[in-house]
């Protein structure tokens, strides 16, 4: 299979080529990405040279650049994905996560090839008790939130009006390797090494889900060769956690890899004014994918987590290089300006 992957470069992407070239050694993955901020061609060192994987740098909203690959399967991870920034500016999450799949969309009716969707737990909106399964109504609170659930219709409306092959997952809260420094985990992880403050929003009683990415990478795999046409899939790890409990985890396992007591990070939690439209809690029900797929996720939280602390501490050169960049310091002076009020 010749496996396109858009948005490649990022967090979910990377470790999804990486795992796709693991497990099936046979395929030919082409990793097409515009290298945004958050796309880092780092995330893929050591896989750049193998011969069955090549990289094209372009936008997924360019046709040109689609009609120019040969492939007979796409997973679109591009996407713009903040939701503070789409909060500052929705107009880039309109233009990829709607625009971006529409073109996916028109490329994979025109070639009558495989197109997964990779989306979001955050479609739903916020649930107060149990949980969101995939006939849930899509009540999405952010730009960022309403711009995936208008590229999930699209692909419901091209399934239904121009019978293409398309399915859609929607996953809860990912962490692990190679996440950009700005989502709350690495946050956390490498604001206490360097001892600067760690921003919280609220009262920090916001809820997630939290699966580990190779897990979510493994969901995606199977949906992508099991997964029946036109349905939609939720992947989550059933690992609910408050943000400040989140957080206070973290700093416990940071502090005992670096041999320091865990209250030398106390004071550099700030309670900031909180997100505007922020949901409160995220709760996804994965027995569709469990039941009828068989996959469940393998990776325990407190395990995932300690991966996860032990690869930034391990890989400092990756995340220097990245928060020393123009992005990181506008977003650091966004973050000290809430931290004064």
């Amino acid at each position: 299979m010749r496996l396109l992957i858009t948005g490649g470069a990022g967090f979910i992407g990377a470790n999804y080529i990486r795992y796709v070239l693991s497990v099936h050694p046979d395929y030919h993955v082409i990793n097409l990405d515009k290298l945004t901020y958050s796309g880092n061609l780092g995330n893929l060192k050591g896989i750049d040279g193998y011969p069955n994987y090549t990289f094209v740098r372009g936008d997924i909203c360019d046709r040109n650049v689609l009609d120019g690959i040969k492939f007979d399967a796409i997973v679109n991870f591009a996407a713009e994905s903040h939701v503070d920034r789409s909060i500052l500016d929705a107009s880039p999450f309109l233009q990829t996560n709607i625009m971006g799949t529409h073109n996916l969309l028109e490329t994979a009716k025109q070639r009558d090839c495989i197109f997964l969707h990779v989306s979001t737990d955050e479609v739903y909106g916020t649930i107060e008790k149990e949980s969101f399964n995939e006939n849930s109504p899509l009540r999405p609170n952010s730009p960022y939130a309403a711009s995936k659930a208008a590229s999930d219709m699209l692909v419901r409306s091209y399934v239904e009006t121009h019978k293409i092959k398309a399915i859609i997952t929607r996953c809860s809260n990912n962490y692990g390797p190679y996440q950009f420094p700005e989502k709350l985990i690495p946050l956390v992880i490498i604001n206490a090494l360097n001892m600067k403050p760690i921003p919280v929003y609220g009262d920090g009683m916001n809820v997630r889900d939290w699966i580990y990415v190779t897990d979510h990478c493994k969901g995606i795999d199977t949906v992508l060769h099991n997964g029946k046409n036109g349905e939609v899939y939720n992947i989550g790890s059933r690992n609910e956690r408050a943000n400040i409990e989140l957080i206070k985890l973290l700093l416990v396992k940071v502090a005992g890899r670096i041999n320091l007591n865990e209250n030398e990070f106390a004071g550099l939690i700030n309670f900031v004014r909180d997100r505007k439209g922020h949901d409160r809690r995220y709760a996804i029900d994965s027995s569709k994918i469990e039941q009828q797929l068989g996959w469940k996720p393998e990776i325990s939280f407190d395990e995932g987590i300690s991966k996860t602390v032990d690869w930034y501490i391990s890989n400092k050169q990756w995340w220097q290089r990245i928060i020393s960049g123009e992005y990181m310091q506008y977003y650091n002076t966004q973050y000290a300006e809430r931290l004064k009020k």
